[in-house]
């Protein structure tokens, strides 16, 4: 498991340093550390699965990825994904392809004059803010069946 977001907390308000080895919390709100996410993923063995829980339903609904790589921390953690399945309305995750890590001691997204981690209030690969904010007190995807807002996000690396 790369992620979870179970309880709407504000515990991934984190900075660069801590996204970089991780951190898990008694609640189970968990990230794996963007150091080992990208020792893992360099060479492309795995895929990513993103599972999603609306707020408004309590039903879940996921998105998958054929490809998921994390550059090393020498590139800013950027992003590279492609290979969308799913059952969520949009995919609102494939445009983040290309982005690098923010946090809100390191902002590396493109959306001036924001700081898009410090808006969102935790860290994650923002592009122009974010259409998938899974990382934040209110995570949501945007266009999600039965609603943008989700109650629990996990995202997961699965073997291809």
């Amino acid at each position: 498991m790369i992620q979870q977001n179970i309880n709407r907390s504000d515990v991934f308000n984190r900075s660069w340093a801590e996204y970089k080895v991780g951190f898990n919390e008694s609640t189970g709100n968990y990230w794996l550390g963007n150091d080992l996410l990208s020792q893992l993923t360099m060479t492309d063995r795995y895929k990513l699965r993103i599972d999603l829980q609306s707020r408004s339903t309590n039903n879940w609904y996921y998105a998958e990825y054929s490809t998921f790589i994390v550059q090393p921390e020498s590139d800013n953690y950027r992003l590279r994904l492609s290979g969308y399945s799913g059952n969520v309305a949009w995919d609102g995750f494939s445009n983040h392809d290309g982005t690098m890590f923010s946090t809100f001691d390191r902002d590396n997204d493109q959306f001036k004059p924001y700081n898009c981690a410090t808006y969102n209030g935790g860290g994650f690969w923002y592009h122009a803010c974010c259409n998938c904010c899974v990382n934040k007190y209110n995570p949501a995807w945007v266009y999600l069946i039965g609603g943008n807002a989700l109650q629990s996000t996990r995202m997961w690396l699965q073997c291809k």
